[in-house]
């Protein structure tokens, strides 16, 4: 029996292995972007959505570029929809030779398929892989194109990338340009809800890159009055220098900006300014695509800019001639600058354009910028000596900066393997297994460690509020214990010497109190992890713990709720299920009062009479009983409890920290944590009304 049921298992498994032709799926036309959609636009949740409105809209900033557009309308329609609408040539309409159709047709429906590969329509063009306008189409339950061109409109309806008709002649039209309205698959996508102020801000942005160009957009999703944008801005990115900076106090009111074409191929632009701060802010563009990973044209402004800035600061003498040169984290310290690229056929590092790679953009960059930044430190002596102050003064704070983290790892070598004593370590030694929370006061820290799983969970308390490091020096935070002892926990170094690679836990866990000082430590760890530790957080190694709320309890079922609302949907839940019982004595318990007992509290009440004078107290109702106990801190909850709610892999609910906009983050850390105290005062008398439930 037993080789016979071996024979048979051998015989199945070798018909379930076959591997031939027929296992072989071919995917045609657009059906490769609906099976895998992650890997045309990042993903299907909200990011993804509003890719969707960036691809369109860059086939119109690319006819602007080109000279050949300068309005641009982009709007927010009921039930989904979007249209985005252009005065550029519009797209051509004539057979394509190649592929037998409209050429409106063959760039709607085949991947890699534009005027972007060299033909002459473009110089320069964002969408260099061809892929844009299709992709929406294909992710689109419909989409609708009319063309304006040769004083006629054409138009074609697209569903789910599949044409229903050929295009068609229309009637006449005045002018010439692209309309194309879409609206985005909801089988596809986790969310089609589009968010006002993404939208707003991308577009502002684009307005800001491409100089002359009108940009508007409409909200018509509501039949209230309708709320209208309209973006044009002559200064171009040293007016985005001017926006980005309006919550800042500059060093210097002269804001530098260079724009020269570099030779027939590359046109640069940079603008920049210094201010009071110890961070740098640097945007890269290439053909108006943001670069958050930088590339050749960032190497060129970095080289010129500690060159050009030393060269001065010796040639003024700043430096004494035996001193060292100004480092590049010196001279960047406190920079706000903007760099703007247009070049033909740049090479980037996937779809998603997050590093440049043309070799000539390094030198393009390097002698354009240096040359001009130069002559910018010889015509304004006030501005230079605002900006050799800053560069100054963070040099020395470099040198005090790294005598206080050597002493810091010195300390932390002699203490056994760099851990401090107050780390509950984890057994495990591989990182993508090992996790650290980062846990709130010694309470929660203690129930913690007992209820943690000790081969992997390893626990780090701190006590009480952080180092606001936004305003502070690196020497002065290295000085505070409870950063120095998770530095140490953490194994990555920092500043300079910071390596990833040495990561002891690939997640890292902020736990906290649902309290506004748990709120207030998170943004505090938050913000250490935002200036010091960003690869941490683009690596999606930062997470926060969601502890319960509440804990209701009817009978022996037991539930942990993380919201009001759920709250609200939990009790309404359990007194169904109690209404459709019995009681003891037969009674159906809806005709019993559902109490709901809040723990901790009185038995019962005493009873007020209208004329304020107190009465007898009253027995409390009988009936069935909901319990609900209201967690104050994670210290309330003993091990098994926070064990089972907020730390079991199994049951746990996280948020993964990421960024999704850098500058607007990076604008929110300033205002909420940064040293100026009106427009934080601005800020929460705007969002005010927006906060609910606060425990004060």
């Amino acid at each position: 029996m037993k080789y016979k049921h071996s024979e048979t298992m051998a015989k199945t498994a070798k018909k379930d292995d076959e591997y031939g032709a027929g296992q072989i799926t071919v995917l045609e036309g657009l059906e490769a972007v609906r099976k895998r959609p992650g890997m045309y636009i990042g993903n299907t949740a909200s990011a993804g959505l509003h890719h969707l409105i960036w691809e369109v809209v860059d086939n119109s900033i690319d006819e602007a570029m080109a000279g050949q557009c300068d309005d641009i309308t982009v709007k927010l329609l009921p039930d989904g929809w979007v249209e985005v609408v252009d005065n550029g040539r519009g797209i051509p309409v004539e057979i394509h030779k190649q592929t037998g159709v409209s050429a409106l047709e063959t760039v709607l429906t085949k991947l890699h398929a534009g005027g972007k590969f060299g033909q002459g329509a473009y110089k320069v063009s964002g969408g260099l892989h061809g892929v844009g306008v299709s992709v929406v189409n294909a992710l689109s339950s419909e989409l609708r194109a009319e063309i304006k061109v040769g004083g006629k409109i054409y138009v074609q309806d697209y569903q789910k990338g599949k044409p229903l008709k050929k295009i068609r002649m229309v009637g006449p039209a005045k002018g010439h340009g692209t309309t194309i309205a879409f609206k985005a698959d909801d089988s596809i996508f986790s969310t089609t809800e589009l968010e006002w102020e993404t939208i707003i801000d991308h577009l502002r942005q684009q307005a800001y890159l491409t100089k002359g160009v009108k940009i508007t957009i409409t909200d018509e999703r509501e039949d209230e009055e309708s709320p209208s944008y309209t973006f044009y801005f002559e200064g171009g990115i040293a007016s985005y220098i001017n926006h980005i900076n309006r919550k800042r106090e500059p060093k210097h009111e002269q804001i530098f900006y260079v724009e020269k074409q570099y030779d027939e191929k590359v046109y640069v632009e940079v603008a920049l300014q210094y201010v009071e701060e110890y961070k740098e802010h640097l945007f890269a563009f290439t053909n108006n695509i943001l670069n958050p990973e930088g590339g050749m044209h960032v190497q060129g402004f970095r080289t010129a800019l500690t060159r050009s800035i030393n060269a001065y600061a010796r040639d003024k003498k700043y430096l004494k001639e035996k001193e060292d040169n100004l480092t590049g984290d010196d001279v960047r310290e406190g920079l706000v600058c903007i760099i703007s690229l247009k070049l033909p056929d740049p090479q980037f590092e996937g779809q998603t354009k997050a590093k440049l790679g043309n070799i000539e953009a390094r030198p393009a960059v390097e002698s354009v910028f240096g040359e001009a930044f130069a002559i910018f430190l010889e015509e304004h002596p006030k501005e230079a000596e605002a900006i050799l102050g800053k560069c100054l003064l963070a040099a020395r704070a470099r040198v005090a900066a790294r005598s206080a983290r050597d002493a810091v790892l010195r300390k932390g070598a002699l203490d056994g393997l760099t851990l401090p004593g107050k780390l509950s370590d984890c057994s495990s030694r591989d990182p993508k297994l090992s996790e650290i929370y980062l846990v709130e006061g010694d309470s929660a820290g203690g129930s913690a460690k007992q209820g943690r799983n000790r081969e992997f969970q390893a626990i780090l308390p701190l006590k009480g509020k952080i180092l606001n490091v936004e305003r502070a020096r690196l020497d002065k935070m290295l000085a505070f214990n409870e950063i120095k002892s998770l530095i140490i926990a953490l194994g990555t170094n920092i500043g300079e010497q910071f390596d990833i690679n040495n990561l002891r836990y690939h997640r890292v866990i902020i736990m906290t109190d649902a309290d506004v000082d748990g709120a207030h430590i998170r943004t505090l760890i938050l913000t250490l992890f935002y200036r010091y530790f960003p690869d941490l957080i683009t690596a999606g190694y930062i997470y926060i713990a969601q502890p319960p709320l509440y804990r209701v309890q009817y009978g022996k079922d037991v539930r942990y709720v993380f919201s009001d609302e759920e709250l609200e949907a939990t009790k309404t839940e359990m007194m169904g299920i109690i209404a459709g019982k019995k009681s003891a004595k037969g009674k159906k318990n809806e005709d019993l009062p559902v109490v709901i007992v809040e723990e901790n509290a009185e038995p019962h009440d005493e009873v007020v009479s209208e004329n304020g004078t107190d009465t007898e107290e009253t027995p409390a109702p009988s009936g069935p009983r909901i319990s609900v106990q209201r967690y104050k801190g994670l210290g309330e909850m003993n091990p098994e409890q926070l064990w089972q709610t907020t730390m079991n892999p199994e049951t746990r609910v996280m948020k993964q920290v990421h960024i999704a906009d850098a500058e607007h983050a990076d604008e929110v850390f300033d205002v909420l944590m940064g040293a100026a105290v009106e427009p934080r005062k601005r800020f929460i008398q705007i969002h005010a009304k927006s906060a609910k439930n606060i425990d004060i």
